[in-house]
């Protein structure tokens, strides 16, 4: 076996699994090259040099699970600060932290360590019983009733979540809209949807979106989308999103013309929202892509520096300088995201104060995007623009003559040309 050469071949996707367990990227290293240094002593115990990359994460997975018992075993237990870690560890936290946090602060501080130091700190029983001095039987007990009293709160606050979200019907046309500059400064937002589907990955959430070509503006494609359960990727938990799209065209060469399904596992964090995996069927095979698959996942679902997602805070940050439909980006270059400004968006008998976020180059080298998002940090209105050569070969016309009507926006010297928005039961 040719170790140096298969370690090249698999070390970004194990430097990419530990990174994203670990909260400090100083400790991410140093375990990065004990997994090395270890693989690399017992490389002669592995049989099969096929099963080298599920090999070296399992000493991976090991490493990064004796990391945090060693963290475990030098802490306090920090009952005030339970709140902010809730059940999960690693730097990216729970999707569903809200809610769990919110059913949390209704349990006694006893019902709160005893979960703490179970789901959190993953300790045993046993050594939680030899930690608080207690007997075992009395930890099973508190774990039970913990359990018991967490469950109850939690049911209670998601199906009040679910009872709330009631599917609306899109309209077969888009509704007329006006976009005016406010002479105001944009807004600080915080906006939790997850990049291109505008559901926010949390438990109980549902939306429906529809795509409206333009200048007609008929509805040529809608998604229904539902977080439908909680999921793990590699270690890294997130919530499964369902996403059925009804009269899509040639999704991924499956020939189907009316019904698409996708299953996303999404995750939402304190700072960042981000896609771990998709799956879809592709000629009778279900393909699945994780973040660990590199190009493959990372070309069509990841974004930001190692898949870290897109932000979630938003503020403008000069990186995109808009006047009128003019657009500098101070570099071109992929993940261009910038609040571009404050508008008042009428739409469907009601105005909203939004900001633009404008992304470019995301989607693909010749895209750039405009979505608008009130101080609730939803999308009001999402829009589409296209480099006037992309996908040429395939349109055999540029944009301005395939909609000469649309309206364009000039982003560093080049024109792009309006082509479809998306709008959700949100507004509705």
């Amino acid at each position: 076996m040719d170790f140096e050469k298969m370690l090249a071949e698999h070390r970004q996707a194990v430097e990419r699994f530990v990174k994203f367990r670990l909260p400090s990227l100083a400790d991410a290293e140093d375990i990065l090259q004990d997994v090395f240094v270890t693989a690399y002593h017992k490389r002669e115990q592995l049989k099969n040099p096929a099963a080298f990359k599920p090999w070296l994460l399992s000493i991976a997975r090991s490493k990064c699970h004796d990391y945090f018992r060693d963290r475990a075993g030098k802490m306090e237990i920090p009952l005030d600060d339970l709140m902010e870690n809730t059940l999960s560890y690693g730097r990216f936290g729970l999707t569903h932290q809200d809610t769990v946090q919110d059913a949390l602060m209704h349990l006694g501080n006893q019902d709160q360590q005893i979960l703490y130091l179970f789901f959190w700190r993953q300790w045993p029983q046993k050594e939680i019983a030899e930690r608080l001095q207690i007997p075992l039987g009395t930890v099973k007990s508190r774990l039970h009733t913990a359990k018991a009293h967490f469950r109850t709160q939690f049911m209670a606050m998601t199906e009040t979540d679910k009872g709330e979200m009631k599917m609306k019907k899109l309209p077969e046309m888009m509704p007329k809209y006006t976009i005016k500059k406010v002479d105001a400064p944009p807004f600080d937002v915080v906006c939790e949807e997850s990049m291109g589907w505008l559901i926010i990955p949390r438990l109980g959430e549902k939306l429906t979106w529809g795509m409206y070509d333009m200048p007609e503006g008929r509805c040529t494609e809608y998604a229904v989308n539902e977080v439908v359960g909680r999921a793990e990727v590699h270690g890294i938990e997130g919530v499964e999103i369902l996403s059925k799209q009804y009269n899509t065209a040639d999704y991924y060469r499956t020939n189907v013309t009316e019904t698409m399904e996708h299953r996303f596992v999404a995750q939402l964090t304190d700072t960042h929202c981000r896609f771990l995996a998709e799956s879809h069927m592709e000629e009778g095979v279900r393909k699945c892509y994780t973040f660990l698959d590199g190009e493959k996942f990372l070309n069509n679902w990841g974004y930001g520096e190692n898949n870290c997602g897109v932000e979630t805070h938003l503020s403008p940050k000069g990186v995109l300088v808009r006047e009128g439909n003019i657009i500098t980006a101070r570099e071109i270059k992929k993940e261009n995201l910038d609040v571009v400004g404050r508008y008042a968006v009428t739409i469907n008998g009601k105005t909203y104060d939004t900001v633009c976020v404008m992304d470019v180059l995301a989607f693909d080298d010749a895209v750039a995007t405009e979505a608008y998002l009130d101080c609730h940090g939803r999308t009001v209105l999402w829009r589409r623009f296209n480099r006037d050569d992309w996908a040429f070969q395939r349109y055999q016309q540029k944009w301005t003559e395939k909609l000469p009507d649309n309206e364009r926006l000039i982003i560093n010297g080049e024109t792009y040309v309006h082509w479809y928005d998306c709008m959700s039961d949100y507004i509705l």
